[in-house]
């Protein structure tokens, strides 16, 4: 168990950190081409189309829980409409091509469409609801600032000197990974225990299909681990052969993609308390209302 937890933590603390560094760096050349009036007017569309849209561009990003964050972060920055923006940071790490694929290839079509309506339609609800409610206000005043330049892009003497445009945006990411490096470690430190040390045999025996808190229960496991994407599906697979419940298998599958201990504790670098509260009471809704429709349906 010590071994595993210390191989997760090894792979994660490096997969992570170079996702947030590649993931940030594609941002801001993104961000170099394109205005941030026209991310405006893209994700906030008339009629809910910008709600859509967010959905959609979630849906086509192989993101997961965790490397959303650089994204939204930008996303910020281009002001674009909060709650386009919370659909996004919900349907990112759900609705990825990877996810979907392994959905169809393990479970089948039907399944998997049944999969991306529930995590779509929870994502675009849960964005207007949040919007309308103005939990924008939540958001910390210094996510939406870009970072300080570094010293060096100054002479001695105040007078600015140009900068080379790709050393700029590397800049800024490096500033906002040190930023986020105490909440990554930390949050990659607790998953990894949780990871190595809770068995398998364990999630199946207290939400299998006699328990019938075994869909809440599956929901609120998955949250505390971080099970990447290409492993959800297969480990999902694995607890079903053990006799765990197809509804709290799904519940299982919403929680640990949708959200995890690690993206929670980055996502305190850009929300305040009600706003955390928040993220993971829908991912909680999402999962369990998932499990419960699956349950009557299938």
């Amino acid at each position: 168990m010590l071994k595993d937890t210390l191989e997760m933590f090894l792979f994660l603390a490096t997969e992570l950190t170079l996702l947030f560094l590649l993931i940030s760096f594609l941002v801001g050349v993104l961000q170099s081409y394109i205005p941030p009036k026209k991310i405006q007017q893209i994700l906030s569309g008339k009629q809910g189309r910008g709600y859509i849209v967010a959905g959609l561009l979630g849906a086509i990003t192989p993101f997961c829980s965790c490397s959303t964050i650089p994204f939204l972060k930008g996303l910020l920055r281009a002001k674009a409409g909060f709650g386009t923006m919370m659909v996004f940071l919900f349907a990112s790490p759900l609705l990825n091509p990877i996810i979907i694929g392994l959905f169809i290839a393990t479970f089948g079509i039907k399944v998997a469409v049944f999969y991306f309506v529930m995590a779509m339609g929870v994502s675009v609800i849960a964005g207007v609801v949040l919007e309308k409610l103005n939990f924008e206000r939540f958001v910390k005043p210094e996510a939406y600032i870009e970072p300080e330049p570094s010293c060096c892009a100054k002479s001695c003497s105040g007078t600015k000197v140009e900068t080379n445009k790709w050393k700029k945006i590397w800049d800024t990411t490096w500033k906002d990974f040190k930023k986020v490096l105490p909440y990554l470690i930390g949050g990659i430190a607790i998953g990894s225990v949780i990871y190595g040390f809770m068995p398998t045999e364990f999630v199946a025996k207290v939400a299998n299909e006699n328990n019938p808190f075994a869909i809440p229960v599956a929901a609120i496991i998955g949250i505390p681990l971080y099970i990447r994407a290409e492993a959800v599906i297969p480990l999902s697979a694995a607890l079903a052969a053990k006799g765990m419940g197809l509804g709290a298998v799904m519940a299982l599958i919403i929680g640990s993609a949708g959200a995890s201990l690690t993206e929670v504790i980055l996502l305190k670098s850009i929300f305040k308390t009600p706003m955390i509260i928040a993220f993971v009471t829908v991912v909680l809704t999402m999962a369990m209302s998932a499990g419960y429709i699956y349950g009557w349906i299938f």
